[in-house]
């Protein structure tokens, strides 16, 4: 699909999923959500063909105008709609498929502590709920829904709900969860990692100050 018409059927999925969407020319000149995708599909087509400062420039401004941050180097597939997007922050190595629905306050962010694909990937049909934080390089599966201020940290099946913190699965595959599901979250902590290295390193130098004065002991001797 060309980027025209691509850019047109973001005018027509607001009126699907929005119901106080009253014509199109509302729609082009009131829904911040919209202003945002289009600015990053230009952007986006110029990171492509290396223009790369120039990307930046428009993701920058674009930010400015909708208070929507979107990485111009992110993968967003069509008919994406951001409702009362403001605080929307989305990743540089971020993957969005078709149909996907995100409300405000949502970050689909990286931990800090990966290297290469570090941001979410966002199968067809997930919607991801205000204020929820999906944070490292894993999948959101097909038609999940992600409550409202959950915090995510791994991998989420296709046609899942989860909500709360940590993130615990309620629905799946259309039936409640028994006994909710807690997903395995294993946030990194660069502080305690740092504690953790000092301590070893104390150890190891506690070693060496008890060696050396054995030695010394016995030459006395």
């Amino acid at each position: 699909m060309s980027l025209m018409r691509t850019m047109l059927s973001d005018i027509d999925v607001v009126f699907d999923r929005d119901p106080a969407a009253r014509n199109r020319l509302e729609i082009i000149f009131t829904y911040s959500g919209v202003h945002a995708v289009w600015g990053h599909r230009i952007a986006h087509a110029l990171w492509k063909r290396g223009c790369f400062f120039l990307a930046r420039l428009l993701s920058q401004f674009t930010r400015f105008l909708t208070g929507i941050e979107i990485h111009p180097a992110a993968q967003i597939g069509e008919r994406l709609f951001i409702d009362h997007g403001m605080g929307v922050v989305i990743g540089e190595t971020c993957e969005i498929g078709n149909d996907v629905t995100i409300f405000q306050g949502v970050t689909l962010g990286g931990t800090g502590k990966e290297k290469g694909k570090r941001h979410p990937t966002v199968k067809d049909g997930a919607l991801i709920a205000t204020g929820a934080k999906v944070l490292g390089s894993f999948t959101i599966g097909e038609q999940a829904r992600i409550g409202a201020g959950s915090v995510v940290l791994n991998e989420v099946p296709a046609y899942s709900t989860v909500v709360g913190i940590p993130g615990k699965i309620v629905i799946k595959n259309g039936k409640k969860v028994a006994s909710a599901h807690t997903l395995d979250h294993s946030l990194p902590d660069p502080i305690a990692d740092s504690i953790s290295e000092m301590e070893k390193e104390i150890q190891r130098l506690k070693h060496e100050c008890v060696r050396l004065s054995e030695e010394k002991n016995g030459s006395i001797h």
